[in-house]
């Protein structure tokens, strides 16, 4: 699967407005080449590079599976209104926390997963759960990596 967002290409910088230094709103995201058999897609977003091991900044799920893009801003609530369910990211809050490294230039991956089913998990979840419960469900994937540093 591609993933891409119009807001930056693999390996470029994510502009401000997506991060914590602005409006920490989520960046426009669309993905194909998606295989037959697809239910649902599930989403996260996290940072490698981070002190403490790797940072989860998004935890999306269950979006259904005839969606092929999110636009900028999606809202931070357990359930949005196309049903897909968000779990917590590592600041402990539901939906998107953009980048805001301690220094230096970090990477962030947005991962996307197409799965054979729908997943019976409720809001919430973090990334592990995720993981967890996508076991052995994931059609393909695909990641799109941005970069991003304050100054």
């Amino acid at each position: 699967m591609e993933i891409k967002s119009s807001a930056f290409k693999e390996g470029e910088i994510i502009p401000g407005k997506y991060t914590c230094d602005s409006f920490d709103i989520s960046p426009p995201l669309a993905w194909s080449e998606v295989p037959d058999g697809t239910k649902t897609f599930a989403l996260i977003c996290d940072d490698p590079d981070a002190p403490m091991g790797t940072w989860v900044h998004w935890v999306l799920f269950n979006l259904p599976g005839n969606i092929l893009e999110l636009s900028e801003n999606v809202p931070k609530l357990e359930v949005l209104k196309n049903m897909a369910r968000q779990g917590k990211n590592d600041f402990r809050k539901i939906g998107y926390g953009g980048p805001c490294p301690p220094g230096g230039t970090h990477r962030y991956y947005f991962k996307i997963y197409a799965l054979d089913k729908e997943l019976d998990s409720k809001p919430g979840i973090t990334k592990k759960e995720l993981l967890k419960v996508m076991e052995g469900h994931i059609l393909a994937t695909g990641q799109l990596m941005g970069k991003y540093k304050r100054f």
